[in-house]
């Protein structure tokens, strides 16, 4: 038997969703400007590469928690 879709804590888990995206984004900033000089060119594109997919994950969240909002007016 399928579980009922239970859809309560949804926007607490995008939240911290959310919260531990922007947490990874920041670190990640933060050691590009660090070791800016250490770093080879192709690592700095890589960790520039995954964060601009951070940033649209943290878009699709809050997109997400918008429409949770919705749904949860209905």
């Amino acid at each position: 038997m399928a579980k009922p879709d239970n859809r309560a804590d949804n926007v607490e888990h995008l939240q911290q969703s959310i919260q531990n995206t922007e947490q990874n984004l920041q670190e990640a900033e933060g050691y590009l400007t660090e070791f800016a000089s250490e770093i080879s060119s192709e690592e700095r594109n890589r960790i520039e590469e995954k964060n601009d997919r951070r940033k649209e994950s943290i878009q699709g969240f809050r997109e997400e928690v918008k429409d949770e909002a919705a749904h949860s007016k209905e």
